[in-house]
């Protein structure tokens, strides 16, 4: 598991190589990643919207932003955890995310909370990226 803190907003992530939805003889790679984002301040916090670097092993980065998560924009009070999972695919065998989720307090500040770089290593893979 990866993790990382910041302004109180801990983010948790666990990458999953899923083999039954590659096809590596076609150049397809499938990972699932469950994130869980636990509010440890005093203040209700809002997650506005993400940013992802996706890497693969050929340095090729693909950037993907947008609004919330999985469709929802949640609202996470003091002492909460707000879990999804998502998945990333690749066409080389490994890989590497990282992130960030733009989130704002109930005064309307923003601020980015750091989602931790995270491998993506299937068993096909020859070479390790972390």
């Amino acid at each position: 598991m990866y993790e990382e803190v910041t302004r109180d907003i801990l983010i948790r992530v666990r990458p999953a190589f899923r083999d039954e939805e590659s096809e590596p003889d076609e150049g397809r790679y499938f990972w699932s990643y469950t994130i869980e984002i636990e509010n440890k301040g005093d203040a209700v916090v809002q997650l506005m919207s993400r940013e992802w670097r996706i890497t693969d092993a050929f340095n090729q980065t693909e950037i993907v932003q947008g609004p919330g998560v999985v469709g929802e924009q949640p609202r996470i009070k003091p002492g909460e955890v707000f879990a999804y999972t998502s998945g990333a695919p690749l066409r080389t065998p490994s890989g590497f995310m990282r992130g960030a989720y733009t989130m704002r307090t109930e005064n309307g500040e923003k601020f980015d909370a750091v989602i931790p770089g995270f491998a993506l290593d299937s068993p096909y893979n020859t070479v390790t990226l972390h």
